[in-house]
């Protein structure tokens, strides 16, 4: 039988959530607002679509990409040894109010929370999709990197935007067509896999991953291929893709890079179906050992709702706490899939 999930990209939502508090909001206002956020978005997107079961994706500690390409997000280490005093409490407590949100989940609801120490949340999220082909699957993120994910069975909702992007364009939470303000047209993401073959070609500069071809147009002129045309010819690899990868340039240190390898490297850092094998592998185990351990360990519907309502408490979650049947309905929702017939590839 078909499942539906929702896959919540746990810390993204988490902390971009602290940047839509008011600007008089004290600390705790903002952490109950993080919370306050995620559970909601959940919650929305739980009660629209019916739901089955939900998983929390978080990050690991020791980031495979980090090994793999040692620039991979070096520029937040730095922001992190250049922050001040005051912004190093306030992410203490939020890593703090983050760790005891993933408590509760974990300890007391029958929600799935998933880590695997190499992986990202992207790639736990990315393997769970691969593990349930036949099921349907809403990731909750405001990362734009999960747009190559879209499919007839995959959507993404912006908890902060409150936006809902799939195939077919981009709604609102009265599932109505957004505008885009540029073309006054209903807004409409591009091809997934253009998505990201673009990204592969132009990098990350939120993840300081550097672009295979610094400067190449989208669009080639007489002279030049662009990246339209490669992207077109990727399959046959012709002239167009051979001549846009085999060309050569200089970077600032006077290194020369050729753009085929480049684009390689990027691959392996931005496609979430393109990890390395063991890397594939520990996340699999990860999920299949966490599902089959929460089927043995169900909890109990009233034991969530007791400390459900605790947490709101703590947390002076007043809202949620006005209506807990409707957080509870997916809370209390175990996971009833078929992960073991799927493996691992």
């Amino acid at each position: 039988m078909t499942q539906k999930y929702i896959l919540v990209d746990t810390m993204n939502l988490f902390f971009r959530a602290r940047h839509t508090a008011h600007r008089g909001a004290d600390l705790l206002d903002k952490l109950g607002l993080s919370i306050h956020i995620m559970l909601a978005a959940a919650n929305k997107v739980a009660k629209h679509e019916h739901v089955d079961h939900v998983v929390f994706a978080l990050e690991g500690r020791n980031n495979w990409r980090k090994a793999f390409y040692p620039p991979y997000k070096k520029q937040r280490a730095e922001e992190r040894a250049a922050a001040s005093e005051e912004q190093i409490e306030e992410d203490e407590m939020y890593f703090e109010t983050l760790n005891d949100l993933v408590g509760f989940l974990k300890t007391y609801t029958n929600s799935s929370v998933i880590t695997e120490d190499t992986a990202e949340a992207d790639d736990v999220i990315a393997r769970w999709i691969k593990l349930h082909p036949d099921d349907e699957h809403i990731i909750l993120s405001s990362d734009s990197d999960f747009q190559q994910l879209i499919s007839e069975t995959v959507t993404i909702y912006n908890g902060i935007t409150k936006e809902t992007i799939t195939l077919n364009g981009t709604f609102n939470d009265n599932d109505k067509p957004i505008i885009d303000k540029k073309t006054n047209l209903p807004k409409q993401i591009e091809d997934p896999k253009w998505i990201l073959f673009e990204k592969c070609m132009r990098g990350d500069k939120s993840d300081n991953v550097f672009s295979a071809y610094p400067g190449v147009r989208k669009k080639g002129s007489k002279n030049k291929v662009g990246l339209l045309e490669a992207f077109e010819d990727r399959t046959k690899k012709g002239y167009a893709w051979n001549n846009l990868m085999l060309q050569r340039w200089m970077d600032h240190k006077d290194s020369e890079h050729k753009v085929i390898d480049d684009y390689e490297r990027n691959v392996k850092l931005i496609d979430l179906d393109a990890q390395p094998d063991d890397i594939k592998n520990n996340v699999d185990e990860a999920i299949i050992n966490t599902v089959l351990t929460d089927m043995l360990t169900r909890k109990a519907n009233n034991q969530i709702s007791f400390q459900f309502m605790k947490f709101c408490g703590k947390h002076d979650l007043d809202k949620l706490a006005q209506y807990p049947e409707s957080v509870l309905t997916w809370m209390t929702k175990p996971y009833k899939g078929d992960i073991a017939k799927y493996g691992t590839d």
